[in-house]
C-alpha cells in the first residue's frame, strides 16, 4: 500500500484546513521543503501536495517549492490545486511530477479531463471531493447536485490512472475516514483509489492496508502527522512491511 503524507502549501507555509475552510486554518512552523525532508528520511517515497494558492488563483504559485522537493529528494509527488489548463499540466509533468490531480476543472468540463488523459497518459489523477456523496468544486466552496458515482460512471473510460476520494466533512477533523463511501467508488473505478480525509490514528492506516483487494491503492495522511497523533516511524513500518 502507498502512503501519501500530505503537504498543503499557502504563502510558502505548511497549513491544514478544517473541512477545506480557508478561514479555519492551522499554520505550521516547518517549510514545505523541510517537511518533505522529514518524510523522505523515514522512507516515505510518495507525497501528496496541494497548492492552496493555486486553488484560489488558478496559477502555479508554489511551482519553485514543488520543483525543489522533486529535484533534491527524488520523491514521487502527486500535485493538485487550481490546475485548469493543459499548459499547466505540461509544466508539472516536465518538472517530474508523478501524477497531476484534476478536480474542479475536470468536474466542470469532462472533455478537458478526457483530453488531458489522452495527452498525458499515465499522469492524470482524478480528484472527487464530496459532501454527503455530492461533489463539491472551486476549493470546496461550491456544491453540486452530482453524485460521485454518477460522475465516475460518466468518465470511467477516459483513462485517468488514479482516483482520489476525499470526504470533505472529515478532512482535517481526525474523525476516521469514510471507508464505506470510498469503497463504493473503488468498486466502480477503472483506476485504483486513494482514500483521503479523517485519518486519526495508525489503526486507520492499518485498516485501509487490508483493503488492497478492493482496488484501494493507498491513503493520504495529513493533520494526524502534523499534530503528532501518527509518528513517521509508524508509517515507515507499514510501508516496509
Amino acid at each position: 500500500m502507498k502512503i501519501f503524507p500530505a503537504i498543503d502549501i499557502k504563502n510558502n507555509k505548511c497549513v491544514r484546513l478544517l473541512k477545506g475552510d480557508f478561514n479555519n486554518q492551522t499554520i505550521y512552523d516547518q517549510s514545505p521543503f523541510e517537511q518533505a525532508i522529514q518524510y523522505n528520511k523515514f522512507g516515505l517515497t510518495n507525497l501528496h501536495i496541494i497548492d492552496l494558492d493555486g486553488a484560489l488563483t488558478g496559477e502555479l504559485i508554489n511551482l519553485e517549492t514543488i520543483k525543489k522537493i522533486i529535484k533534491e529528494l527524488k520523491i514521487n509527488v502527486e500535485v493538485g490545486g487550481g490546475i485548469r489548463s493543459l499548459k499547466n499540466i505540461d509544466t508539472y509533468v516536465n518538472l517530474g511530477v508523478d501524477k497531476v490531480i484534476l478536480g474542479s476543472a475536470a468536474i466542470k468540463n469532462p472533455s478537458f479531463l478526457k483530453e488531458a488523459c489522452e495527452k498525458f497518459d499515465g499522469k492524470i489523477a482524478l480528484g472527487l471531493d464530496t459532501k454527503k456523496g455530492l461533489i463539491a468544486v472551486s476549493g470546496w466552496k461550491e456544491s453540486t447536485n452530482i453524485t460521485a458515482e454518477n460522475f465516475l460512471e460518466e468518465v470511467n473510460e477516459f483513462g485517468f490512472s488514479r482516483l482520489i476520494h476525499t470526504d470533505i466533512e472529515r478532512d482535517g477533523t481526525k474523525t476516521k475516514p469514510n471507508i464505506n463511501e470510498s469503497l463504493k467508488l473503488a468498486k466502480i473505478s477503472k483506476a485504483p483509489l486513494i482514500i483521503s480525509g479523517g485519518i486519526a490514528t495508525i489503526d486507520d492506516v492499518k485498516k485501509i492496508k487490508t483493503l488492497k483487494e478492493f482496488n484501494i491503492e493507498g491513503v493520504i495522511v495529513g493533520k494526524a502527522i502534523f499534530d503528532g497523533d501518527i509518528e513517521l516511524n509508524e508509517l515507515s513500518e507499514i510501508v516496509s512491511a
